[in-house]
């Protein structure tokens, strides 16, 4: 490769860089992806009625003045723990949860905005979520 010259990996660079994962790490599931907002009615009414997910558990933090909101896919809330403390602990042992994150103010803030990862610095792309029709 000419120097400077901008690239992606070969596979053999690929194939060195990743390792057999370690057996300690058997276990760990991927949890959360969290995303910080500015109107947590109209992100609830987003990701709940248009999406399909469902609120997991909701924490909040006066002290600190913000809250946090889980979500993920379930098809039927009947299956989730009714207990608060059996439903934080369920909540944070389910895979590829949503956690939208809300600073108190900023849905009265006009000023308020966050990053999108679509001008520099760059960073955050997407998630996915995999539907079975999109007419």
């Amino acid at each position: 490769m000419a120097t400077g010259e901008v690239r992606g990996l070969t596979p053999e660079e690929i194939a060195a860089a990743c390792k057999e994962p370690d057996p300690s790490t058997q276990e760990f599931i991927f949890q959360q992806t969290m995303y910080r907002i500015k109107d947590p009615k109209k992100s609830l009414d987003f990701y709940t009625r248009i999406l399909g997910m469902r609120l997991f558990k909701d924490l909040h933090f006066p002290a600190m003045k913000f809250s946090l909101y889980f979500l993920g896919f379930q098809p039927n809330e009947g299956e989730m723990p009714q207990d608060p403390n059996e439903r934080t602990f369920w909540t944070f042992n389910q895979k590829a949860t949503l956690e939208l994150t809300h600073n108190w103010g900023t849905e009265n803030d006009a000023n308020a905005a966050y990053h999108n990862g679509n001008s520099d610095p760059r960073g955050f792309g997407h998630i996915g979520i995999n539907v079975p029709d999109v007419d």
